[in-house]
């Protein structure tokens, strides 16, 4: 993976404001599991208290109907992949807030399709073009 590298966070506006702060959490973690260098290092202030910050990368919350999600991830799964990746996708469908059991997500998410399932979210890291490339003309979630 290169060192340019960039985040982005797509979510669809029409979600209400709990599940969209919650996509975009469980999207977060996602991201920062297959790139760990990209989450903050610890940081002591002036009073000797010390946090672990949250990213060394702008994370911009960009807003994407459902079409545009399907578009967007139809268009990054062509050019990423387990083999030699241009970047990194992680998609957050809709099926999966009906369920709380990791275990049972894995066992379930076979049986779907995602370009048939509604899309809460996607998350992408990768090279900065390749990013801009994707979402480029997405407007910030408002």
């Amino acid at each position: 993976m290169t060192t340019d590298l960039r985040i982005a966070v797509i979510l669809n506006p029409a979600l209400p404001a709990g599940y969209a702060a919650n996509t975009a959490a469980a999207i977060g973690m996602g991201l920062a599991a297959l790139q760990p260098d990209i989450a903050g290092s610890r940081l002591t202030d002036r009073t000797g208290l010390t946090i672990h910050g949250s990213s060394r990368l702008p994370v911009p919350i960009l807003a994407a109907g459902q079409e545009a999600l399907q578009a967007l991830l139809a268009k990054a799964a062509a050019t990423s992949g387990a083999q030699s990746p241009e970047g990194y996708v992680i998609a957050f469908p809709s099926f999966a807030r009906a369920l709380h059991d990791h275990q049972e997500y894995e066992a379930t998410f076979g049986t779907h399709s995602l370009v048939e399932e509604e899309l809460d979210g996607i998350g992408l890291l990768g090279p900065s073009k390749w990013v801009r490339s994707l979402t480029g003309a997405l407007k910030l979630l408002r």
